[in-house]
């Protein structure tokens, strides 16, 4: 944890070094996220509902998944951007050096522009929890906790296994968006209002499901199943045949000659 934290302060400083480029991009990722945001608002001033959910259940919805998303962003782009270790050569220092393999990939990158998301997703979020008729009990926390949690790691997971898909091919690597930012868009909406295919898949093979429908149902109140308020920890069942995929990878590597 200790070299972690000192990666990251070099990269913090690092990115400084050109403040004017950090300044620029940090506020250009602050309309980017609010055209995501300005387009439910548009959607919600023509319809009142969309299949029961109304505005700030959505937001709320919204806010999660983006929460997870940009954390991602920020701490783990190294295993976004792992690509480029394996056409540079420099997975290969990796494998020799004596730490464990993620952290020093993990080490690798960060970019602290899309801190601005996080910031902004949480404030969506309290936006979203002010608006809610919420009756709040201690299991209603814990599910609102273990949502933003599962958010992390269920894109954390979904990053492996596109850090994987590198030691079969780097080529043709925009695939792996159809479940990043892709499975990201689309999530950001309550999984059910999507007909039975989608929801079929994002619950049983990528489990978005499990992170912000499920619980999201019983936080809201449409649920009184409390087993739906811990779902999110199926997330963390998921992540293991990640990890296990990325091992394997690892073991299956060759090297590029550098």
């Amino acid at each position: 944890m200790k070299l972690y934290l000192k990666s990251l302060k070099l990269h913090f400083k690092s990115m400084l070094e050109y403040k004017m480029s950090f300044i620029i991009s940090f506020f250009s990722q602050i309309i980017i996220f609010f055209s995501f945001y300005f387009v439910i608002l548009s959607l919600f001033d023509q319809f009142d509902n969309i299949k029961g959910f109304t505005l700030y259940e959505v937001l709320l919805c919204f806010s999660v998944i983006q929460f997870g998303y940009s954390i991602c962003e920020v701490f783990a782009r190294g295993i976004d951007r792992f690509d480029r270790l394996i056409i540079n050569g420099d997975f290969d220092r990796v494998l020799v050096r004596p730490q464990n393999i993620i952290l020093q990939v993990l080490c690798s990158d960060a970019d602290f522009v899309k801190v601005c998301r996080v910031i902004q997703a949480l404030i969506i979020m309290v936006i979203s929890l002010v608006n809610l008729n919420i009756n709040w009990t201690i299991y209603r926390v814990i599910c609102l906790l273990l949502m933003m949690i599962s958010s992390i790691a269920i894109f954390f997971g979904i990053f492996l296994l596109a850090a994987s898909y590198c030691f079969i091919t780097v080529q043709g690597l925009e695939v792996r968006n159809v479940f990043t930012d892709g499975g990201k868009h689309m999530a950001q909406y309550p999984i059910g209002v999507f007909k039975k295919g989608f929801v079929l898949f994002f619950t049983f093979i990528i489990p978005y499901a499990f992170v912000n429908y499920y619980p999201l149902l019983y936080f809201i109140g449409k649920s009184n199943n409390i087993l739906y308020a811990f779902s999110p920890l199926i997330v963390f069942v998921y992540l293991v045949p990640c990890f296990i995929v990325f091992h394997q990878g690892t073991k299956r590597y060759a090297s590029v000659g550098s």
